[in-house]
């Protein structure tokens, strides 16, 4: 999967990057008030340790939700 940038703001991540959808919990369903109805959250392994918008990290793993997630060719 390629994690994509919001291309309404300056995030949530400080770059595009790859990574692999975890079987470390199934998808739930995100609880925010800017979210779309019905938009799910994956456990997202990066293949590089990446940091987010504010400068925090790096982290190795994260729960991405899906408008963030695109898959990659190959």
């Amino acid at each position: 999967m390629r994690v994509v940038r919001d291309p309404d703001w300056d995030g949530p991540w400080r770059c595009e990057f790859s990574g692999t959808v975890d079987s470390l919990g199934p998808p739930e369903a995100v609880r925010h008030s800017q979210a779309r109805a019905g938009e799910l959250a994956y456990w997202v392994v990066f293949d590089e340790p990446q940091y987010d918008a504010g400068g925090d990290g790096p982290y190795r793993k994260a729960q991405i939700w899906g408008r963030y997630l695109v898959p990659e060719d190959g």
